[in-house]
């Protein structure tokens, strides 16, 4: 179906498909943690992600046409639309997590800085998916946690889907040919991205009960990885899409116990 493919592309290449993914991880956080996300906290995660990652595909376009060049061909052909929306994101964000408090400031701003200095990070091999796992659970964990001050749950919701998005950066690392998953050899990084998901998938298991509807997540990454392909649309919207899903079943599943 041509309209499907391109639908998936679109919101894939414009962020919009990771944005939703943050935002929908808040969303299941919560619920595990005892509360409930407002639309004020899942907006600012949407739109911070939306921003850090449209920035880095504006700034990276030159050196990303060889490794996302059906991505990259539909950021230079809407590289203006991109940046308006960009832009106001970025602004609209600002606005929620002023209205957040302090508190949600002094978190989000390492994961911000964290996002901005990706382009020179992500050369530093093996570092990559660690500092990537580090802002992303500065957002989908901390928000929450700082939101709902549950803190005695944080720590099982770090613990699961950490390795579900390590997965996912080591899956990504493969697809777009990064070194840090070419020094163990493509065949050993994938089996270490899936064990990486599988481990998620048993601490979620046996985790306290509220934590186990996460257990969705990991094993959302894992199902991508049995039969991975390094193919650029398969890890933009295949891969990347777990995540967005896995936090969904994982929402349906909280709310109906």
């Amino acid at each position: 179906m041509p309209w499907l493919r391109s639908t998936t592309d679109a919101l894939a290449f414009s962020s919009f498909w990771l944005a939703a993914a943050a935002a929908a991880l808040v969303a299941a956080t919560s619920r595990a943690l005892g509360g409930q996300a407002d639309a004020a906290l899942l907006g600012l995660a949407f739109t911070g992600t939306l921003v850090i990652y449209n920035v880095d595909r504006l700034r990276d376009l030159e050196s990303d046409r060889e490794t996302t060049p059906a991505r990259s061909a539909f950021v230079e052909r809407h590289g203006a639309l991109l940046i308006v929306t960009t832009v106001c994101a970025g602004l609209l964000a600002s606005v929620l997590a002023v209205l957040a408090g302090p508190r949600v400031i002094l978190l989000l701003i390492p994961a911000l800085l964290l996002g901005l200095a990706h382009r020179r990070l992500k050369g530093f091999g093996a570092a990559k998916p660690l500092y990537i796992v580090g802002a992303w659970l500065l957002v989908v964990v901390g928000l929450p946690w700082a939101v709902l001050d549950a803190a005695s749950g944080a720590p099982w919701c770090t613990a699961i889907l950490g390795p579900a998005i390590l997965a996912n950066a080591i899956a990504s690392n493969l697809r777009d040919h990064e070194a840090c998953a070419a020094t163990p050899g493509p065949a050993r990084a994938l089996w270490i991205a899936r064990a990486t998901a599988l481990l998620g998938v048993i601490i979620a298991a046996f985790s306290p009960e509220a934590g186990r509807t996460l257990l969705a997540v990991p094993a959302a990454v894992g199902l991508t990885l049995i039969r991975f392909r390094a193919s650029e649309r398969y890890g933009l919207v295949v891969v990347d899409g777990a995540l967005l899903f896995g936090a969904l079943a994982a929402l349906l599943w909280s709310l109906s116990g």
